[in-house]
This record gives C-alpha cells, sequence and structure tokens, in this order.
C-alpha cells in the first residue's frame, strides 16, 4: 500500500482529536510523525515544489505540466546524467550545455526527512558548484530514498559506493528566495525546485 495514500486521504474528525496537540500534556513526547510525512512538510516550508506520482506515466504527466506551467516547451535544459536522459528521451526534451540551459534535470542521493533537503553528490553534479547551474531545477526521486537524517543519508552513499566514494557531497535546501539578512542562509543557493517523487514501496 502506498505510503502517501494515508497522507493525502482525510483525516476522519476522531483521527483529528487523537492527534490533536490541544489534548496532550505539555509534559507528554512529541508526536513523531512518519519520515515521509516529516520529509513533505519540511520541504514545502522550505518552499519546494513537491509532485507525488503512484507510476511513470503520472511523472510523465506532471512532467509535462511543469513544462506547460513555465513554459519551458521550447527551452533547453541540462542533464549530467545520461541515464536519466535515456530514461526521459521519449519527451524529445532539448538539452545544452549548463551555461545555456533554462533548468537542470537530475537525480539525489536522499531526501532528507529532518529539514527537507535533498543530499547530492558527484554524481549528479559532478564538481560544479550549485550557483553554477540554472536556477531552475527537476529533481527524479523515489520514496525508497527518503531517510530521517543527514547522517542516515551518508553512510547509505559510503555503503553503495564502497569502492570509490563520490565527492562534492552537499545538500540543497532553499527552494525560494533567501532573505539576505539571514546570516544563517549565508553562501546557499535558492533553487526553484520541482520535486517528482515516484512511489517505489
Amino acid at each position: 500500500m502506498s505510503i502517501f495514500k494515508n497522507f493525502f486521504r482525510s483525516k476522519s474528525n476522531k483521527e483529528r482529536e487523537e492527534i490533536s496537540d490541544d489534548n496532550r500534556g505539555k509534559y507528554m513526547p512529541q508526536i513523531k510523525l512518519p519520515i515521509d510525512e516529516s520529509f513533505t512538510i519540511n520541504f514545502k516550508a522550505n518552499g519546494g515544489k513537491f509532485l507525488y506520482c503512484e507510476n511513470l506515466n503520472e511523472v510523465f504527466e506532471n512532467l509535462n505540466n511543469i513544462f506547460d506551467e513555465n513554459n519551458w516547451l521550447d527551452k533547453s535544459g541540462y542533464f549530467y546524467d545520461k541515464n536519466l536522459e535515456e530514461r526521459f528521451k521519449s519527451l524529445n526534451l532539448k538539452t545544452d550545455c549548463l551555461k545555456e540551459a533554462t533548468y537542470f534535470f537530475t537525480t539525489c542521493e536522499n531526501l532528507i526527512a529532518d529539514d527537507g533537503s535533498l543530499l547530492i553528490s558527484s554524481h549528479q553534479i559532478a564538481e560544479s558548484k550549485l550557483i553554477e547551474f540554472p536556477n531552475n531545477f527537476i529533481v527524479f526521486a523515489t520514496t525508497s530514498q527518503i531517510v530521517t537524517n543527514i547522517g542516515e543519508g551518508l553512510r547509505q552513499i559510503k555503503n553503495k559506493n564502497k569502492q570509490k566514494i563520490p565527492t562534492n557531497i552537499t545538500t540543497i535546501k532553499h527552494f525560494k528566495d533567501l532573505d539576505e539578512k539571514d546570516f544563517l542562509t549565508y553562501g546557499s543557493a535558492s533553487k526553484n525546485l520541482y520535486l517528482l517523487l515516484l512511489e517505489d514501496l
């Protein structure tokens, strides 16, 4: 059963009462959300655009909607991952060099539930800096890539790449214009980011 079906269905009044913080004592432990729900809430709070897909047909449909919404049908994109480019070749997307591209289409290593960020590495961006990429990102990921925190994501990267651990590991966390007065975001590159999340569990 889809882990997101429970998240997107409407809750009954009884269920709402059961999870309401108003009915809990102030010393009760906080309700721990499932990691998929936690990721979705934090990702949207960061300004990301989340598109849940039950199958590949929905991925293609949502992708076409993104291109229509942004008038990107005649614009060029950049793929670093040639396997990803091959997977979506039926869309006949225009491709160009990094500097000329309107959007960057990529995968990621993991989705981090604790802060709603995306963990990426040299597998996705080579040795380039995020600031060198277009402002528009389209990320294709699966629900099995959701992990609780960055530490868990780093362990997965290490376990999957025992021969050669990728370099340039970083997170993308800000998906809207950053407040220049907020020193915590200094040096971060905000991206207009669409996440196509395919259910695979």
